[in-house]
């Protein structure tokens, strides 16, 4: 995945790119249209082999331009193509305008929408109203756009899907839902928030052959990054033969009071399975005595005073603290204990909950707050931080510092003063007890084998989580449990297999 691919930005910063390419990097806006219109043709036909009645509906402006540069191609490839124009294609300006003209030359002509069209298509293009629109669909528009839904065709969004806001993901009155869109330019953040996914389908991004020192001398960040399978690799490399488990670090996870055992169970396998090479749960004496019956790898040791963590303190490489942990005062105990070791630190659940009392400031510190956990720490609600999730990740990071995971649909991975990293995979069925004391764990191991408390293995410990997550749902979201991911894990945490 390209540097490009991987960033995502607003609609306004993919116009200033699209202006730059053509102002500075001479490339003729028509030129680019018909780029894109190649990128959409080419990826459709490897997608919908087999569609031979393509149906084009254009709107007005560029995102019409690219649909009769579709239609174009699609009647010189022999394809038999009904083109709709919603909007008076005498009227469009431009680039959109030379597109339309050069679909004419070509012996194309239009049609009126009707039902009929939609029924007997195999694939259509969604060239309605592309990134520009900023308010309700109505009219014409709106009814096309429920047809084509009724009817569930096979759907090409070309830039974004119609109806779909390309800054927040918002469902515009109502949004074409696209079984593939190819986006061009620049990634749109719409794609991937709110809505976005749920009408997107796959992604595909065509950047026009736009070229990477143009999009540097803009000086422009994107809104955020995704994470990629490939930065896996660099990561997490093939260990080398003469490997040992003291090469792998060592997790101490503290927690699971009073009937909250489990929560530290699901932890500490997940630091293992995550390859951390040792791990020590440190929880109450009657859970220490039982933990190991299930997972006999696990190494467990009764606390029943915080001084009982000094000797498991001293052995730790990382420590994985809030799993069960509880509020009472051996929780409290043994958080300020934690908290004064030292050592980088991953905290969840109640941990964050005492921190949020506490507000304290570390740089070697992983936090992993839901929604509601980020909320207290901010001294706000969960619908807050939901209204403007980046900016509660800048706030948490701001005054907690170190990185933070804020989690939840489209995972947000971050730290003071660096671009958010987006998880943009995960599921529903994820959406159950357990899943974050996993993700505690994976976060923990993969920190103990790359010793860095930072964004990079952070944003990969997220991305692994989603994506076994993604794995064990393939057979129904419903029912699925967080132990389920463990078997998924070796697949993503052995990228060169």
């Amino acid at each position: 995945m390209t540097d490009m691919a991987r960033s995502v930005w607003t609609p306004a910063q993919v116009r200033e790119l699209d202006r730059r390419a053509i102002a500075d990097g001479g490339i003729p806006g028509h030129e680019l249209m018909t780029r894109a219109g190649q990128a959409a043709f080419r990826i459709a036909r490897e997608r919908w082999p087999d569609a031979q009645r393509w149906l084009v509906l254009c709107g007005a402006g560029n995102n019409a331009g690219d649909g009769f540069v579709v239609a174009r191609l699609a009647l010189a490839a022999g394809l038999d193509v009904s083109v709709v124009a919603l909007s008076e294609p005498a009227k469009l300006s431009g680039d959109a305008a030379t597109a339309w003209r050069d679909y004419q030359a070509a012996g194309g002509t239009t049609e009126a929408f009707s039902l009929a069209l939609v029924g007997r298509a195999d694939l259509v293009v969604d060239a309605l109203l592309g990134t520009g629109l900023q308010r309700p669909v109505a009219g014409e528009y709106l009814a096309a756009i429920e047809a084509v839904n009724a009817e569930a065709r096979a759907v090409l969004a070309l830039d974004v899907p119609s109806g779909l806001d390309s800054e927040n993901g918002e469902i515009l009155g109502a949004a074409m839902l696209a079984d593939l869109t190819v986006t061009f330019v620049g990634q749109k953040a719409g794609l991937y928030l709110g809505s976005g996914p749920d009408c997107c389908g796959a992604i595909e991004f065509a950047g026009l052959d736009i070229p990477a020192s143009l999009v540097v001398q803009t000086g422009m960040a994107p809104l955020f990054r995704l994470h990629g399978r490939d930065e896996l690799l660099q990561l997490l490399p093939p260990r080398p033969t003469n490997a040992h488990k003291g090469s792998f670090g060592h997790v101490l996870i503290v927690g699971g009071d009073h009937g909250m055992s489990g929560a530290v169970r699901l932890a500490g396998e997940a630091a293992l399975r995550a390859g951390a090479g040792l791990v020590t749960v440190a929880t109450r004496p009657e859970h220490a005595l039982l933990l190991p019956l299930g997972r006999p790898e696990l190494m467990c040791s009764g606390v029943a005073v915080c001084a009982d963590l000094d000797v498991l303190l001293a052995r730790a490489t990382v420590v994985a603290c809030g799993p069960g942990l509880g509020r009472g005062e051996w929780s409290r105990q043994l958080f300020d204990k934690v908290v004064a070791s030292g050592l980088p630190l991953v905290l969840d659940a109640d941990a964050l909950n005492l921190l949020a009392e506490r507000k304290l400031h570390r740089d070697d510190w992983i936090l992993t707050p839901h929604p509601g956990e980020a909320g207290r720490l901010l001294a706000t609600d969960s619908a807050t931080v939901q209204a403007d999730r980046f900016a509660a990740l800048k706030e948490l990071c701001r005054q907690y510092g170190g990185t933070v995971i804020l989690k939840g649909h489209g995972s947000l991975v971050g730290r003071a003063g660096g671009v958010p990293v987006l998880i943009d995979r995960g599921n529903p069925g994820m959406a159950t007890a357990g899943m974050g004391d996993v993700l505690t764990g994976l976060v923990a191991g993969l920190v103990a084998q790359t010793g860095a408390a930072d964004v990079q293995t952070a944003a990969a410990a997220a991305y692994i989580h989603a994506a076994a997550g993604d794995a064990a749902a393939l057979k129904g979201e419903r029912g699925l449990l967080a132990s389920d991911l463990f078997a998924q894990f070796r697949t993503w945490l052995n990228p060169a297999h």
